[in-house]
């Protein structure tokens, strides 16, 4: 038994054995690591959709918020009105963003929408501990950083773009304002990036909180996604990354999805190398009883070995005679009926497509008694079609008979799988070409305003430098032109949003058929358009293309049978001092165009040193300004007010003045106009009522018998909805304080909440007076419409009235009209008792001026009214 075992005839199929199970193995890892690649080939493709949407998403919210930095960059002081106007038009694009806030001095003061964000008015980022240190480091990088995701003050997570803001100040340099951040929402990026696609075939993680990248800590996904061999991907911003991280939904797969079948395969290959092996054994164990058979089948064996064969033919080329071994027959579908088959059984299997190649195959290979090899598809009977891969070798057998003797197998499984990784990868290079495409999309979006397909302000940015470097090497000048439409919000506010859109498609058009290719043209904001061109040494290409554009924005524009017409003011600044920035060019340019806009519109203006000057010097002044108001510098003077007939104080008016710390007291024709533009007098005017309340209350307290006090009001303020409100905490007494309404010529206007608040006010018992009368142009009915408690006589028509019979009669007129209305007339400005006399004739009722008493603080009050009463007691 054991002589039977360890038979030589038996080694060779041990071996075989051996060499079947290590190519098995082989094989089977081969087809794992192609599973594994072609599976994670697919997750790539989609993390890279998901990697270019995060980006474009992001990169497209930060930009829109860079034009509205620009402006505050322009407009350091502006107010909670201006910032949400300039924010909201960027709600009007398609993005994620949630909110916009502005914290000068890093304390949010600042805030888009309003609505449902009042909790993070006053957050101190250098206070909180979540975000004070990407607030500090975007001021200190001064870059863009976003930081997220983060709990935000008024609920919610968010992401957050914080851009440092810094201004130019006195000397030049720059200062730091604060931060704009742009709070996008987390839910809404996620689900316009796909990430919460519940088709998506793949478990997400991103990893690198506040763009930190691969070092950052996973804010999204399950932990299992980063710690099972994900596929990976960065997604880049300007101050940072994510890193995505992705594998398939339940998992890679332990096992190929074709591991079985192809393992069955292989066994049945094995088992026919091995049946051949076993059967040359028993062949070598029987050649004493048939040798000449023996020998026959064992050189038809070697040589099936030798080509490789799993189904073994043999075919008598004299006599066109084949045949098969079972497995072949098997291969072909045919019954194991132990009939013989001819050659007619095999070319009448073969795919009538493949037949002449599979033929021209062989007779050639038979003609030149050469190697045969062939790949063709075979009809089983049952209909299906099987891949075949068939060689042989040309041998002679004894008698010089011409054979082919070869072997066929089954590659059926190896044609699908190329077939299924050529399909693979012709995907794949699509989706690569789709990604492209969609990025060159993305591109062109992030650098084009949607509307009028001008270049945005991003697109501006990147070409000025160029442009002007180019100009410079050309021996020209750059000229940039910054145009602002007028009166564009009126068409917005009574023909809607759409005929507000056609003025600017409009307006894009009389742009680009001015400007051509000569030059750039690009949409920066709302109504703002900026121009690039050159000029050579004088600027009258500029001038004369200035023209054009306000010579035809002016002629009228028909949208929906409604004539809509607008204008355009237009800053200009040409590249003179070769010293400078381009960038200096939008600074000077929209300083230009502030001109313009005071000027009256309609027209354009050129930049100038003059000119620059002036926006510095009021500049600075405005800065000034706040400071003095945050520092408390504004005080309140009283002037006081005398009976005409028995010169007893019946009033004090509260005057502004500013206390500089270096120019020393300022009066209101200083600063007033610049406060204007800053829109602060409101808030001058709170200062100075709050003081005069508790100033008074301190007078009556001491019993010196003033028994009111007069406080201008701005006409600004009368319009403020939460003037009632505020003045109802105040607790004023009946009777003891009226308002000044320096601004009489609002009166004359339909304003149906001014009309509202002058009577509320009244109901306050608080009086009203009108102030400067005669010097503006509030009319009889604007007079019988208020029904003021006074009229006061500016000092302009009271000064001529001791030299001046003919001013005497028009004051004498004003005091006429006051008594048939009743109301009492007050004259300011009165120099010396003679003008004193001259009111007092023509029945004035209270008179102020210098001939009784100057403007002063409430200690010099107080003392004024002390010497008055010891005087009259002596």
């Amino acid at each position: 038994m054991r002589g039977t075992v360890l038979s030589p005839a038996r080694i060779p199929a041990a071996i075989a054995v051996v060499v079947m199970a290590v190519c098995a193995i082989f094989a089977d890892h081969q087809n794992k690591i192609v599973s594994d690649q072609a599976a994670r080939v697919d997750v790539l493709a989609k993390v890279n959709v998901i990697r270019a949407k995060l980006e474009g998403n992001v990169n497209g919210n930060l930009q829109l918020v860079r034009g509205l930095v620009a402006a505050v960059m322009t407009e350091p002081y502006m107010g909670q009105q201006r910032f949400a106007e300039l924010a909201g038009r960027l709600f009007n694009e398609e993005s994620q963003l949630r909110n916009i806030a502005g914290a000068p001095d890093l304390v949010i003061s600042l805030m888009y929408p309003m609505a449902g964000n009042e909790k993070a008015i006053g957050l101190d980022y250098r206070k909180n501990d979540q975000q004070r240190a990407a607030a500090l480091r975007a001021r200190d990088e001064r870059k863009a950083i976003i930081a997220g995701p983060v709990d935000l003050a008024q609920g919610g997570q968010a992401f957050v773009g914080r851009f440092p803001v810094f201004v130019k100040s006195a000397g030049n340099t720059d200062r730091f304002w604060g931060i704009v951040s742009a709070v996008i929402d987390v839910q809404r990026l996620y689900q316009a990036s796909g990430l919460l696609d519940k088709d998506l075939g793949i478990d997400v993680a991103l990893v690198g909180n506040d763009a930190l990248g691969a070092n950052g800590v996973q804010f999204f996904g399950d932990e299992r996604v980063v710690r099972s061999d994900p596929v990976t991907a960065d997604v880049l911003f300007p101050s940072g990354s994510w890193r995505i991280a992705a594998i398939p939904k339940n998992g890679w797969s332990a096992t190929s999805a074709n591991a079985w079948s192809l393992r069955a395969i292989m066994a049945a290959a094995a088992a026919l190398i091995l049946i051949p092996f076993l059967a040359a054994g028993r062949l070598i164990d029987e050649r004493q009883r048939n040798y000449w058979e023996q020998h026959r089948l064992s050189r038809r064996l070697e040589l099936a070995l030798e080509a490789s064969a799993i189904g073994v033919w043999e075919h008598d080329l004299e006599t066109n005679h084949l045949t098969w071994d079972e497995r072949v027959n098997e291969i072909y579908g045919k019954e194991a009926d132990g009939k013989s088959r001819g050659y007619a059984d095999w070319a009448g299997a073969i795919h009538p497509a493949d037949l002449p190649r599979a033929l021209a195959d062989f007779d050639n290979a038979a003609a030149g008694q050469s190697t045969y090899s062939s790949e063709y598809r075979i009809v089983r009977p049952d209909g299906e079609i099987r891949h075949v891969r068939s060689r042989a070798i040309f041998y002679q057998t004894a008698n010089n008979s011409p054979r082919m003797v070869g072997a066929e197998w089954d590659v059926t499984a190896d044609v699908l799988l190329n077939t299924d990784l050529v399909r693979a990868k012709q995907l794949t290079e699509s989706k690569n070409t789709e990604l492209e495409s969609a990025k060159a999309r993305i591109e062109h979006v992030a650098l084009h305003d949607a509307l009028t397909n001008l270049p945005n302000r991003r697109y501006l940015d990147q070409v000025l430098e160029d442009y002007v470097r180019g100009a410079r090497l050309n021996g020209s000048y750059a000229a940039l032109l910054h145009i602002d439409l007028d009166r564009f919000k009126h068409i917005n506010d009574t023909l809607g949003h759409a005929a507000g859109d056609a003025m600017l498609v409009h307006a894009s058009s009389v742009l680009q058929s001015n400007v051509g290719d000569r030059g750039f043209v690009a949409r920066i904001g709302g109504d703002e358009f900026i121009v690039l061109c050159t000029v050579h040494d004088d600027a009258s290409q500029a001038a004369s293309l200035a023209e054009n554009i306000v010579e035809q924005m002016r002629r009228p524009v028909y949208y929906q049978g409604h004539q809509c017409r607008f204008g355009v003011s237009v800053g200009i600044a040409i590249d003179n001092d070769r010293d400078a920035g381009a960038r200096q060019l939008l600074v000077n340019a929209d300083i230009a165009l502030y001109r313009a806009k005071r000027r009256g519109r309609n027209r354009y203006e050129f930049f100038s040193e003059e000119l620059q000057s002036e926006i510095v010097n009021t500049k600075r002044i405005a800065d000034e300004i706040l400071a003095g108001l945050e520092r408390d510098e504004f005080v309140v003077f009283y002037q006081p007010q005398f009976d005409a007939k028995t010169l007893e104080i019946v009033g004090v008016e509260a005057l502004a003045r500013w206390r500089h710390p270096e120019k020393g007291i300022l009066t209101p024709d200083v600063f007033l106009k610049t406060a204007e533009e800053l829109n602060v007098v409101s808030v001058i005017d709170g200062k100075v009522l709050q003081q005069s309340i508790l100033d008074f209350d301190a007078w009556s307290a001491k019993k010196m018998g003033i028994p009111r006090v007069s406080v201008n009001v701005s006409a600004r303020r009368l319009q403020d909805e939460n003037l009632l409100k505020s003045l109802r905490g105040l607790n004023i007494r009946k009777g003891t304080f009226s308002f000044e309404l320096v601004e009489s010529i609002f009166l004359d206007d339909d304003d149906d909440l001014v009309t509202w608040n002058v009577e509320q006010i009244k109901q306050l018992g608080i009086d009203i007076e009108i102030d400067d009368f005669g010097t503006g142009y509030a009319s009889i009915v604007s007079l019988l419409k208020l029904q003021p408690r006074r009229l006061k006589i500016d000092r302009q028509l009271v000064a001529p009235i001791v030299n001046s019979p003919q001013q005497r009669q028009v004051v004498s007129s004003i005091i006429e009209i006051g008594k048939s209305l009743g109301v009492e007339i007050v004259a300011e400005g009165v120099e010396t008792m003679e003008h004193a006399s001259l009111l007092k004739g023509l029945g004035c009722d209270i008179l102020q001026g210098y001939a009784f008493g100057h403007a002063m603080d409430s200690d010099g009050l107080r003392r004024f009214v002390r010497s008055r009463r010891l005087s009259v007691a002596s």
